[in-house]
């Protein structure tokens, strides 16, 4: 079980981490908001794809093709979670690949975004302040690792639920038989 977690882990983070990189440096930098996050998201479930492969390996491999609902979301959870990890290491490496200040890069847009939808000049000043006391805590890695940790693994529990619950059916893709 743990070389299946393992193997599909690393598949995953890899995918995710490789899409991060190849989109941050097709946008030189960071993608505009409202594209951002529908590749970031959709990035994540194509990666998270693996969770759902590897819970149908270890059934019909290890298992016999039997599985319970729990063991499988234990699978589809330990292979989010090294997907997870593996998603924080890249966006460091990505950070520092390309001296990217994100959280500048962010509060930037937010702010113009909304002087764009015509936000009073009282509600800029403390959108303003409260993206720089984001930026400070960003800056801060107790602050920043958790937070991007926590951008991919609920996604990876939702995908995690939803595949162990088809996945505990035997009749539900069964295994070939050669």
């Amino acid at each position: 079980m743990l070389r299946t977690i393992l193997k599909y882990g690393v598949i995953a983070g890899l995918v995710v981490g490789g899409f991060e990189l190849v989109t941050f440096t097709a946008f030189s930098g960071m993608p505009p908001l409202k594209y951002g996050m529908l590749i970031g998201y959709t990035t994540m479930l194509i990666a998270l794809s693996a969770v759902f492969v590897g819970i149908k390996r270890h059934r019909d491999v290890d298992r016999g093709g039997v599985i319970g609902f729990w063991p499988a979301f234990g699978v589809g959870l330990g292979v989010s979670f090294i997907a997870g990890i593996l998603y924080v290491v890249a966006w460091e490496a990505l950070q520092a690949m390309t001296h990217m200040d994100f959280a500048t890069s962010y509060s930037n847009a937010i702010i113009a975004s909304e002087k764009a939808k015509g936000a009073s000049a009282e509600a800029l000043a403390k959108l303003t302040a409260d993206m720089e006391v984001f930026k400070v805590q960003y800056a801060n890695p107790m602050f920043r690792l958790p937070m991007t940790f926590a951008e991919i693994f609920p996604v990876g529990m939702l995908v995690s639920l939803v595949s162990a619950g088809l996945l505990r059916n035997s009749r539900f893709l069964p295994a070939r038989r050669g």
